[in-house]
């Protein structure tokens, strides 16, 4: 009786792993078509993966440019607004102590 119960579980378990690695292969197939679609419908070749990790590079330059570039300009606002509010105060100053 023992043994049987034990071919048993070795029989479902077995099962259980194989319909495991079907669902995953099907998962992972699924998965690759929606991404060569979404690739697709952008207009890149799914098989230029060299071109594509260009593009992708290209991209992440150009992020980093507009983000150093918006961290320039608020200095320069900042740097802008500071020696306005300094030459106000200085020409106050200059009038206060020239009555």
């Amino acid at each position: 009786m023992k043994v049987q119960v034990d071919q048993i579980r070795a029989i479902v378990a077995e099962t259980l792993a194989e319909q495991h690695r079907i669902q995953r292969e099907s998962i992972d197939a699924i998965v690759l078509k929606a991404v060569a679609s979404v690739l697709a419908s952008f207009g890149s070749e799914v098989d230029d993966r060299k071109e594509l990790r260009v593009d992708f590079q290209h991209l992440r330059r150009w992020r980093k440019g507009v983000e150093q570039a918006q961290s320039y300009t608020f200095k320069a606002v900042i740097t802008g607004i500071a020696t306005g509010l300094m030459g106000a105060i200085w020409l106050c100053i200059k009038v206060v102590l020239g009555k």
